[in-house]
């Protein structure tokens, strides 16, 4: 088995230190308001929508699903849909719209199935409607086991097929629900979601640069993935396995995200991949993102572009004895939706940073397999290859955007291969059955001193604790052979503060990133895949948060936080159509296809992380009549 290892990313970690993959964390209420009980409410719809007269994913179809969470299983967010064009998208209006009730950060990818729509509230419900009205079918209302949780609330969406809808939760489990009814089936954990550690505040909050903090997440065990189905297995990742602490401070009058962690070892959690049976809910498999083999790695000082990591790899060594048994808490968290290629047999997902995040002096060496694109065999979850982006990462670059399969150019041929956009700027693309980095593309955010060591007086770095992107999945338009990316642009400085050691406490420092005073901004950015060049790239007044969607019309959807929802010119960036929405549409838009009408989908709920305005609707476009 072969391991890549090129650039490192910049992450942060919200409760589990990777805060901003998960932008969750940061509803300060912790899923205090818990929902009512675990049981299902039906409307006065049907239970069972019509069948459209023709399920199917051609654009020319009568009625056209969105099944999966990209789609498809290569995660490409494009459709084949073309009845909105880039001739009449401006006359697009709301069709229907749906309030949840939960105003909380709303990152849902709605799943439509058979006419009816699935959705997932931040607290964890599930909701089928008519696809054609809106009318609610069916709620199952979670009951949140507990009130504080590491990564939460929050959640990406829901998982259709083999008749049963799919959900995880902040509380670690997984829950299988009839399709047509709502009728829990299954539920199992994935994980203990007590089995994090808080820390005190304490001597932190007396730094100078750290006054007044307020702790607004903690390590522990949580999920927010939309499950991946295939071949009578569901496969789920484990979140909040880094150990940090995310800190919101006051910054010239404003409210801003500090994320750091302690050295001292001793504390953390493993990440993993776990595959069950459709019908039982049986455990079938798990891959765990630390492990003991060959934790250690290559000692890599640098990029695959040159960049150097900046470690001291002689004081790694000379630890390396005392810190063999790092990997028992090493983290690497998966945040995001695996891609699969049926005809491999493998399975693609991201990892998180290592643990604990940021302070690296006691986990010496390369923590294998975190950071990394990974591929794993989908009936074994044996380890195929896996790519580590940044090796020894102490910035919080996880692997967070959603892999996306493409083919790839090179010299005439057509190589199958699987792109990722990182948290450090670059698009990375690899062979899909060998891991080799076949090309990795220009930055498409601004970077500056990256993978710099923290001093005490704080060194300048961008992209900073968010990352160049977060998990927000990136879209693929074949015929234009591109990828759009929603693109995050922050400057904060990295510290590292020596610390007196207290009873009980085995501090001996802490490491965090405090965001800068200086403009943040976002941008949406057309990358060529053959090239790796920039095509296009439009600038926005916020930092992206959410993703995008491309369909064969010849457009690009994507919503802002201040409320805008926009399409663009596939092409050209330009903008050709905006709806204004009350709260932040910070989640990935859809699309779908019926009784002869294409709609565009969207969850408009902002984020707490990015402070964009909180709400609850489902908004559905069509063209005006």
């Amino acid at each position: 088995m072969k391991n890549y290892h090129p650039t490192r990313l910049l992450k942060i970690t919200i409760c589990t230190l990777l805060i901003f993959s998960l932008s969750a964390c940061s509803d300060k209420d912790e899923a205090k308001t818990k929902t009512s009980n675990a049981d299902v409410t039906k409307s006065s719809a049907p239970a069972v929508v019509e069948e459209a007269s023709v399920v199917s994913s051609s654009g020319d179809s009568d009625s056209v699903d969105w099944a999966k969470y990209g789609n498809n299983y290569a995660n490409h967010r494009f459709s084949e849909l073309k009845q909105i064009t880039t001739e009449n998208v401006d006359q697009l209006e709301l069709a229907w719209t749906y309030q949840t009730g939960i105003k909380k950060t709303f990152q849902t990818s709605p799943i439509v199935v058979d006419g009816a729509m699935f959705i997932t509230t931040p607290l964890n419900d599930v909701i089928s409607m008519d696809a054609l009205t809106g009318k609610e079918i069916w709620r199952y209302k979670h009951d949140l086991q507990g009130d504080k949780f590491c990564c939460g609330p929050s959640n990406r969406g829901p998982a259709v097929s083999d008749g049963k809808v799919f959900t995880v939760t902040i509380d670690a489990r997984l829950i299988a629900l009839d399709k047509n009814t709502g009728e829990k089936l299954w539920d199992v954990p994935i994980s203990d979601p007590n089995s994090g550690i808080d820390e005190e505040m304490n001597p932190i909050t007396n730094m100078e640069e750290l006054k007044g903090a307020v702790m607004t997440g903690a390590s522990g065990h949580s999920a927010s993935l939309a499950p991946q189905v295939y071949d009578g297995k569901v496969f789920v990742g484990i979140t909040g396995a880094g150990y940090g602490l995310h800190m919101e401070v006051e910054q010239d009058g404003k409210q801003t995200l500090a994320v750091g962690g302690f050295a001292g070892g001793g504390h953390g959690l493993r990440g993993y991949m776990v595959a069950y049976d459709v019908n039982t809910g049986e455990e079938i498999w798990r891959w765990y993102s630390s492990s003991e083999e060959d934790w250690e790695g290559d000692w890599v000082e640098a990029s695959s572009g040159g960049e150097s990591f900046n470690r001291d790899i002689e004081s790694e060594k000379a630890n390396s004895e005392k810190y063999k048994d790092s990997w028992k808490l090493g983290g690497g968290s998966i945040w995001t939706t695996p891609a699969l290629d049926t005809e491999l047999g493998l399975l693609y997902f991201g990892t998180g940073n290592p643990s604990p995040q940021m302070e690296d002096s006691t986990r010496p060496g390369d923590s294998r397999n975190t950071v990394s694109l990974v591929a794993v065999d989908v009936n074994t979850g044996k380890l195929k290859w896996a790519y580590q982006q940044v090796p020894h990462d102490r910035w919080g670059y996880d692997v967070a955007s959603p892999p996306v399969l493409i083919d790839f150019l090179k010299d005439g041929k057509t190589i199958k291969a699987v792109s990722q956009a990182s948290k450090t700027g670059w698009l990375f693309i690899h062979d899909r059955a060998t891991g080799e980095l076949l090309l990795r593309s220009d930055a498409f955010v601004p970077q500056e001193n990256i993978f710099a060591r923290p001093t005490e007086e704080g060194v300048r770095i961008a992209p900073s604790t968010f990352g160049a992107t977060t998990w927000s999945p990136a879209a693929y338009y074949p015929e234009l052979n591109s990828m759009y990316i929603a693109g995050i642009y922050t400057v904060a400085k990295f510290y590292s503060k020596k610390l007196t050691p207290e009873p009980g406490k085995p501090w001996s420092s802490f490491t965090f990133f405090k965001p800068t005073t200086d403009p943040t901004w976002g941008n949406i950015t057309s990358v060529d895949l053959t090239t790796g060049k920039i095509k296009w790239e439009v600038k926005t007044d916020q930092p992206m948060v959410g993703g995008v969607m491309a369909t064969a019309g010849g457009l690009l959807f994507a919503g802002e936080g201040s409320g805008n929802f926009n399409a663009y010119e596939a092409k050209t960036g330009k903008l050709l159509w905006q709806h204004k929405s009350q709260y932040g549409v910070n989640a990935p838009p859809i699309t779908y296809k019926l009784n002869g009408t294409q709609y565009i989908a969207v969850a408009s709920g902002g984020s707490g992380l990015f402070k964009y305005a909180m709400g609850d609707e489902i908004l559905v476009f069509k063209l005006k009549q």
